[in-house]
């Protein structure tokens, strides 16, 4: 149709009808397609989206705006009735959510841009926590606001590496790793255009550990977090007398952070296993933060390195004792010969 007949098709239809029709292309078309119907509909806050585009931010402005809607969000306001937004606002926050992004990262070019490094760690934390929390009226909401997580923290690490060097980038990046990595990424779903878009934390960090002493390093870092996170647990665990199933310092806790850690912990067995610096490895089986079949798993792999394949073999034994659906366990006693127990070949 040219502008004429679609004009004429339009005017049958009264409002509502016309309405439905715009509201069926806003929530079933793209993000940029989304945005350019939002700015028909307020073209005043349109020219100053597009004005703000062409300034540079202010990290100290950038990090005051974040941490107020990060503390929002936390606080409930954007999922209930709360006065500090308003109900407009409750329906745009992906885009507000991509605005601060946006600028957050441009302000990480400012010549003192500490704070906006700061302001996306804020934002980081928070994309992360969506995973399970309901902070905004979204069935998946980093995939609403095409927020790619593990794209924000590579630029996040590189920033770092390269204005604070190498060993601040370790201290910075080691504690961010075990609190953000995700075996399956950050969308609720799994699938769509930004889960698409994301890899695992671990990729990110194995292409900036350029050398071998870069990953000895790092993984001496890593070490001190888990025993960091480990005392804060107890810490937490004896002052609120929790339980075994709940708590950050619960054994569930533990096999969870361990399972989304399991691709870092096996490349830091394939480079260090056999290696001068092996010894880390004996550390990183023993640090009470982790726990779990995929632990077991890498004891029964640096076991059978080692030559001690019976030692590998109780282990994997007792890994599927207690996890007896656990596909690498019953692959890797196959691999050394190991009669499987009946119902688990």
């Amino acid at each position: 149709m040219n502008r004429e007949e679609f004009h004429a098709k339009l005017a049958p239809l009264d409002r509502d009808q016309l309405a439905r029709a715009m509201w069926n292309l806003y929530w079933r078309g793209s993000a940029q397609f989304r945005e350019r119907i939002e700015a028909e509909l307020d073209p005043v806050e349109a020219v100053r989206q597009k004005r703000a585009a062409t300034q540079r931010p202010d990290p100290d402005m950038v990090l005051a705006e974040v941490t107020e809607f990060t503390g929002l969000a936390r606080a409930g306001a954007y999922m209930y009735g709360d006065r500090r937004v308003t109900p407009r606002e409750r329906t745009r926050w992906r885009l507000t959510f991509r605005r601060l992004a946006d600028e957050t990262q441009a302000a990480l070019r400012a010549p003192e841009p500490d704070p906006a490094a700061e302001a996306l760690t804020l934002l980081i934390d928070l994309a992360n926590d969506t995973r399970d929390s309901d902070y905004f009226h979204s069935e998946d909401p980093m995939e609403a606001a095409g927020f790619v997580l593990s794209d924000a923290v590579a630029l996040l690490w590189e920033f770092t590496r390269d204005r604070h060097a190498f060993a601040a980038f370790a201290d910075l990046a080691a504690p961010q790793l075990i609190r953000w990595e995700s075996r399956y990424g950050w969308t609720r779903s799994g699938y769509g255009k930004t889960s698409g878009k994301e890899t695992s934390l671990a990729c990110v960090l194995a292409g900036m550990l350029r050398t071998a002493d870069m990953w000895t390093g790092f993984a001496e870092r890593y070490l001190t977090a888990l025993d960091h996170l480990a005392s804060a647990e107890r810490r937490s665990s004896a002052s609120k007398r929790d339980c075994d199933f709940s708590g950050g310092g619960s054994t569930y806790a533990r096999d969870h952070r361990t399972n989304c850690l399991a691709e870092w912990h096996q490349m830091l067995f394939d480079r260090l296993a056999g290696g001068p610096e092996d010894g880390l490895l004996d550390r990183l089986l023993t640090r009470p933060a982790l726990g779990g079949a995929e632990l077991t798993l890498l004891r029964a792999r640096l076991a059978c390195e080692r030559g001690d394949t019976a030692t590998a073999a109780e282990l994997a034994r007792d890994g599927l004792r207690r996890r007896p659906g656990h596909q690498e366990l019953i692959r890797f006693a196959t691999e050394i010969g190991m009669e499987l127990p009946v119902g688990r070949r």
